[in-house]
């Protein structure tokens, strides 16, 4: 009993992870003229590593020891999770819509499962992929409008090759997790948050030596400080305890949310109209995610 209340709960916090993560790419997309990829990450993950650090301190001490004998995935895990996703991420959006960036990023549960098989040798089970896939329809309704014809007319290109490597990157993450050292989850985040900000640092100077300023705005300053603490800090912390609780294959899952997020914030901020087709998908998306919820958490094991 405690233990379905536990997984209903990190469902519904996947929920507002991926209600924020549409927003990222949204502001991403936004604000594509006024600072560069590279810069916007590194002060992201920055601002978010100010932020924890005086909530993990007592913790970064307490867990030093184990810290330096687990650097290996943590540093992995950082330059993944952190470092290659969000530069290959905010690139792509300066060359190719957020739609687009959102339904590549629906691939995600699928590649998740693979890997997890490849890797770990789990098997996601029938009712597991049977949720992804009804998930993944989903997304393929809203994204092409419930037109079959409206796959020839999307073109592929490089900003959606950026965001495909993206995608691949975010599974192997998500993945990996379960090899991340037993130490506190503040501790965890900020020294991942770190290697996201030493990684970004020489790509942001190559920006700035590039000549590519900051166009500064007050608009600019509130998605920096949006960018930095809720879909970093924020989201980071719930996403990692989420996994943590219904594995990495469901939580991966969850990404199938932020197409169906993205319209509705669509609607909301920029007066887009919902259609039938927007109806008709979150309802796939969500009886997937529902279905894989209420599989047996051993299925496929």
């Amino acid at each position: 009993m405690f233990a379905d209340r536990d997984r209903a709960r990190a469902f519904a916090l996947l929920g507002l992870v991926m209600l924020l993560w549409a927003g990222n790419s949204i502001v991403a997309r936004a604000v594509r003229f006024d600072v560069g990829p590279f810069t916007l990450a590194f002060i992201r993950w920055a601002g978010a590593s100010l932020a924890v650090a005086p909530f993990a301190w007592s913790a970064l001490r307490r867990d030093w020891p184990a810290i330096r004998a687990g650097w290996r995935p943590i540093l992995l895990l950082g330059l993944l999770g952190i470092g290659a996703f969000n530069a290959l991420l905010y690139s792509g959006l300066r060359y190719t819509p957020a739609t687009n960036a959102l339904l590549l990023q629906a691939a995600v549960p699928a590649l998740v499962m693979l890997l997890d098989r490849l890797f770990f040798g789990v098997r996601a089970g029938l009712w597991p992929s049977l949720g992804v896939g009804a998930s993944i329809l989903g997304v393929l309704v809203i994204v092409f409008e419930a037109d079959a014809t409206a796959a020839l007319r999307l073109r592929f290109g490089l900003g959606d090759g950026l965001i495909l490597i993206s995608v691949v990157v975010w599974a192997l993450y998500t993945v990996l997790l379960r090899l991340r050292p037993n130490i506190a989850p503040v501790s965890f985040i900020a020294v991942t948050f770190w290697v996201g900000v030493a990684t970004m640092a020489p790509l942001a100077a190559l920006e700035w030596y590039s000549g590519m300023t900051i166009r500064w705005s007050p608009e600019l300053g509130a998605a920096f400080l949006y960018v930095a603490l809720l879909p970093s800090l924020l989201a980071y912390f719930i996403y990692n305890y989420a996994t943590g609780i219904v594995g990495p294959a469901r939580a991966g899952q969850a990404i199938t949310m932020m197409p169906l997020f993205g319209a509705l914030l669509a609607a909301a901020l920029l007066g887009e109209r919902l259609h039938a087709f927007h109806f008709a998908g979150m309802v796939l998306i969500l009886a997937g995610i529902v279905v894989a919820a209420l599989a047996p958490r051993h299925a496929g094991r």
